[in-house]
């Protein structure tokens, strides 16, 4: 007779072998509008009024309604009349398009492009290389023209990375006290998320994002209204073209892309563009120092392998790099959420 821990093991691989079809069911719900349809209803509904609502097969909606409710997505009541379906909380405030804090881009965003860039996992960690090629028909040489292939795709891209900051932005932020800092580039800034953050917790500071012209041209039209004044743009590849002077430059979820070479390029022209006194924000999911985990940061890691040409890494690894630039007095601070925030300074 085995231990209790043997006889859990089946369990655990069960568990890991269901969790494509588990995120696959969330981002069909969310796809189909079965969540936005249960809040603008304000009452439960059934199985059959879904269906025909969202112009779905009774029998194939009845299914994905109970498959949430056993995933807490939903909850169910059963009436004289049947089973009626409301949202759960964590539904209304993450998976509806119309809450401030919601998630569905991201989902979509994962749903359409990122699961088919990971059927080709194993070929990619047998090259060591992203898969656009393959996944797409595109080059893979270039691993943000792959990411911005189309319209579509940029704009999907960029308003999933914002739902993620209207969740993360204000953790990372406040990680460190920035109100000495007024004038911000925040480098790869997309859709404005951070820096519309960034601008609400200290007011008196103005935020410039730096990025590619047809990137800021969508930001414009799409994301970051006229009338927010502390938010400015400048177009630019800031690989290739200047970076003007500032007291800080945020990079969000940039260095992960890219390898150790191309990060300590970027830093250096960072460097020299600063103000003596100011510094560089890193916004990035830290790996413990071991690489023991935490596991949705060596999950991130493996997306790296399959869409870029970067990788995760520790506390460490990112003060060596700001180290290599010349910056000092390097501060880490773990938020204890999915993005954590590293400070470094020019003296």
């Amino acid at each position: 007779m085995g231990s209790k821990e043997d006889l859990d093991y089946p369990q655990i691989i069960v568990q890991y072998s269901n969790g494509f079809l588990i995120s696959k069911v969330m981002f069909t719900a969310c796809e189909l509008g079965v969540f936005d349809l249960l809040l603008e209803s304000g009452k439960p509904l059934s199985s059959d009024a879904i269906a025909a609502h969202l112009g779905a097969s009774t029998m194939g909606m009845k299914r994905l309604l109970d498959a949430c409710v056993g995933l807490k997505l939903l909850a169910v009541e059963v009436t004289q009349e049947g089973a009626l379906y409301r949202n759960t909380e964590i539904s209304n405030v993450y998976l509806t398009k119309s809450s401030p804090k919601s998630q569905y881009h991201i989902m979509m965003y994962y749903s359409k492009t990122v699961y088919l860039c990971w059927q080709y996992l194993a070929d990619a960690v047998r090259e060591g290389r992203n898969q656009y090629e393959k996944a797409f028909g595109v080059s893979s040489r270039d691993p943000f023209g792959a990411m911005y292939r189309s319209d579509e795709e940029m704009l999907k891209f960029m308003a999933g990375q914002n739902s993620v900051w209207s969740i993360c932005g204000r953790d990372v932020l406040s990680a460190f006290d920035l109100s000495p800092f007024t004038q911000i580039y925040d480098l790869g800034g997309g859709g404005g998320a951070l820096a519309q953050e960034y601008v609400s917790l200290y007011p008196n500071s103005t935020v410039t994002i730096y990025d590619l012209p047809k990137v800021v041209q969508v930001a414009r039209e799409q994301f970051v209204s006229p009338e927010e004044r502390q938010i400015t743009f400048h177009e630019g590849d800031f690989f290739n073209d200047s970076i003007p002077e500032a007291e800080l430059y945020i990079l969000s979820k940039i260095l992960h892309d890219w390898d150790d070479d191309k990060c300590k390029q970027l830093l250096a022209k960072i460097y020299k563009a600063c103000k003596p006194g100011g510094g560089v924000l890193l916004v990035e999911s830290l790996l413990n120092e071991d690489k023991s985990g935490p596991v949705e940061t060596q999950l991130y890691s493996m997306n790296m392998l399959v869409q870029t040409e970067g990788r995760e890494r520790t506390a460490a690894e990112y003060s060596k790099l700001l180290e290599a630039a010349g910056f000092g007095m390097i501060q880490v601070k773990r938020t204890g959420k999915l993005y954590d925030a590293v400070l470094g300074r020019k003296e």
